[in-house]
């Protein structure tokens, strides 16, 4: 089973339920963080296999940790350390499989194995990233990356 709360249907067919619950939720809602909140609260109770799942917010070079579930984590990573610092300074998702195998990674908890990392702009201006670790090793893959991105285009829809 690909979800916690057992949802039926292939791997998209989940996820597109999952882009339309969270439109549900964020539409006309006009505090950011709110919907970030909630956001983190339905990948948390979707995403099955992973131990942390969240946001960093952009203040200048550096991100600050937002709405999550999980964890207590990093409060600031620089732009370009570990894999979200390198997402927000690249502005390209990041998708490993392996932590350890990664240059600089930041270990916030010793059980993530794999993280994805989906930057989140607004007029090609960052404005933070959608964090998301696992346990397991390559847990994440390319239909990950593709609807992950798709959660993140409807966040930056409803930003104020």
């Amino acid at each position: 089973m690909f979800s916690k709360v057992g949802y039926s249907g292939t791997k998209e067919e989940q996820y597109s339920l999952v882009l339309k619950q969270l439109e549900s939720l964020i539409e006309g809602v006009d505090d950011n963080i709110s919907n970030l909140a909630n956001a983190s609260a339905l990948l948390g109770q979707f995403l099955e296999d992973i131990n942390w799942v969240g946001f960093y917010l952009t203040k200048g070079k550096t991100l600050y940790l937002g709405p999550f579930q999980g964890l207590p984590a990093c409060t600031l990573i620089p732009f370009g350390r570990g894999v979200c610092g390198t997402a927000a300074e690249t502005k390209e998702t990041q998708l490993i499989p392996n932590v350890h195998e990664f240059p600089g990674h930041i270990a916030c908890d010793a059980a993530s194995q794999s993280e994805i990392v989906v930057p989140m702009c607004v007029d090609n201006e960052l404005i933070g990233v959608l964090d998301i670790d696992s346990p397991i090793l390559d847990r994440f893959d390319e239909i990950d990356r593709h609807y992950l991105e798709k959660f993140v285009e409807i966040i930056i829809k409803n930003w104020n």
